[in-house]
């Protein structure tokens, strides 16, 4: 089933693409617009490739967080990837269910749960990755690589004046 995207990335221009009206010059002065548009595109291709291979960006950053090499709460992750507590347990279940997370009683407190990613989670989280990295390359594929790094660090920048969850210690 093709899809519809924003961008057809990897496909190439065709005579009809090349015969669309321009947006107006308004929106294509916009940055706001233009990140929408570009994150939108991203997300959808993203949400697509994800659900072929059986995965929810929420469960990405579940593997991705306890990927680096943290036991966390269950609570924590919530907090630490802003996600809905409830979302999260169902997220969590389907995770644990195919052996890719591991949950345990907190030995501190018995209420809590700590949650490990299993080394078959890892190689998920692997596989997910490139399949991440594939898809940025070829949304970012006019940029080079110092104009990558700069676009990078400008968008970390602006997301942690909004966000501390962003901030990287130098």
């Amino acid at each position: 089933m093709k899809r519809a995207t924003l961008f057809p990335v990897a496909e190439t221009v065709t005579e009809a693409t090349l015969r669309r009206p321009a947006l107006p010059k308004e929106l294509l002065a916009s940055t706001a617009f233009l990140l929408a548009r570009v994150g939108y595109g991203i997300k959808m291709r993203v949400i697509a490739e994800f659900e072929d291979a059986g995965f929810t960006i929420p469960q990405y950053g579940v593997l991705a967080l306890l990927g680096e090499g943290a036991s966390e709460t269950q609570a924590k992750i919530a907090d630490i990837l802003d996600y809905d507590r409830s979302q999260l347990v169902g997220e969590l279940d389907t995770l644990e269910e195919r052996g890719l997370v591991e949950r345990r009683r907190d030995p501190h407190d018995r209420r809590r749960h700590m949650v490990s990613i299993t080394p078959e989670g890892k190689r998920q989280l692997t596989k997910i990755r490139a399949t991440v990295k594939r898809i940025e390359d070829a949304f970012l594929e006019p940029l080079d690589e110092a104009t990558r790094k700069q676009l990078h660090a400008t968008l970390l920048d602006v997301a942690c004046c909004h966000d501390r969850r962003y901030k990287r210690d130098s």
